[in-house]
């Protein structure tokens, strides 16, 4: 009885023995399969900007040339213009590309309507107003996001943009302050330090923000003889931010579309560098600028950067996309970059911008698929 019982214990260590052998088999076919999936699925994007004045036919040969390529979508900026939106939608998709259209939120240089309003821009700590004062550079022309008229002028673009036929998702970019910090590598160019927030590129302290501020916390943020350590002062202006692209989502979601943004690398340094945090967000899909040479930072900071941001997205149901900036790159540091983001999670890239892209950028590109 005993040798039956010892038989009997042996046969049946064997026969799990196979089982487990068989089942990590089906689990690694799974993983293999899963990965060849997720290889299938990650999607290659590009920026562009239109021109009204081209003809369709090179608009044709463009968006050929992407898909050969294996670019995917096509973010197009057309300066607000649904017309041209309305052209360019059907000709892109006729060559197999998504389209998405993509808007200048919060900084809208030459905007006609907003120019007509002197009273909608943002206010810098020092108390000059972008309308005629302009930080860093002459386009940018940022909006309080507190005015309502001025933030219900660009959700109204936003929706005209929503309501043409075809496209993705209405894409937001410059959903953001004015650069509080500029990012390191571009200093030099104006010749600036950054130590600390400086007043004329802290904003928005128009008469709005701070008188709704103060309704809420009893306190004069121009008072603060160090604004940048007052925290309800820093959250008022990121609750700005969030409560316009919360309505930009309903609104594209209505006419049956998505939202994407284009934001700066990971939420941390967005929220320290321009009042963006764009992980708290109602939105589909964000695209981190991760330019490593505007940060002095090399290539695998692409990795670290995507990797933190979708790490912090964990648990939401927002696809992040790398953004990559491609002119000082190689097309062998455009491979990596490729290879960076897959492995940090990345659902897709997307390069800045489609008429940078050089012959063996495109090839690197169709090389990595």
């Amino acid at each position: 009885m005993k040798t039956n019982h010892a038989l009997y214990l042996l046969t049946a260590l064997i026969l799990l023995g196979c089982q487990e052998k068989q089942s990590k088999t089906i689990e690694a076919d799974l993983t293999q399969k899963t990965e060849r999936i997720d290889q299938k699925e990650f999607k290659y994007w590009t920026w562009i900007t239109a021109d009204q004045k081209r003809s369709d036919s090179s608009y044709v040969a463009e968006f050929t040339k992407y898909k050969s390529h294996g670019i995917d979508a096509v973010l197009i900026n057309t300066h607000t213009d649904p017309q041209l939106l309305q052209r360019l939608t059907p000709i892109a998709k006729d060559q197999g590309l998504e389209v998405h259209a993509w808007i200048m939120a919060m900084n809208r240089p030459g905007d006609s309507i907003a120019l007509q309003h002197p009273e909608w821009y943002a206010v810098s700590g020092d108390g000059n107003s972008c309308f005629d004062t302009r930080p860093y550079v002459d386009y940018y022309q940022w909006l309080c996001p507190t005015r309502k008229p001025a933030r219900e002028h660009v959700l109204n673009l936003v929706e005209q943009l929503a309501k043409v036929d075809g496209i993705a998702t209405v894409h937001l970019d410059y959903i953001r302050y004015s650069d509080i910090f500029l990012p390191v590598g571009l200093l030099p160019k104006y010749d600036l330090t950054q130590d600390t927030e400086l007043p004329e590129f802290d904003f928005c302290y128009c008469d709005v923000c701070v008188e709704k501020f103060e309704k809420i916390h009893h306190k004069n943020p121009r008072d603060f003889s160090n604004p940048a350590i007052d925290m309800e002062w820093k959250q008022f202006r990121l609750n700005q931010i969030k409560a316009v692209v919360n309505d930009a989502y309903e609104i594209v979601h209505k006419h049956g579309k998505k939202l994407s943004a284009a934001v700066f690398p990971y939420p941390e340094m967005a929220d320290h560098m321009v009042r963006q945090r764009w992980d708290k967000w109602n939105i589909d899909i964000v695209l981190p600028m991760i330019y490593h040479n505007f940060y002095n930072e090399e290539i695998d900071w692409i990795g670290y950067a995507t990797g933190q941001g979708v790490a912090d997205l964990k648990g939401r149901p927002t696809e992040l996309h790398t953004g990559i900036f491609v002119p000082p790159m190689t097309a062998q540091e455009l491979e990596q970059a490729i290879e960076l983001a897959k492995e940090n999670g990345a659902k897709g890239i997307s390069f800045f911008d489609g008429g940078a892209l050089t012959k063996e950028q495109l090839s690197a590109i169709k090389v990595s698929q």
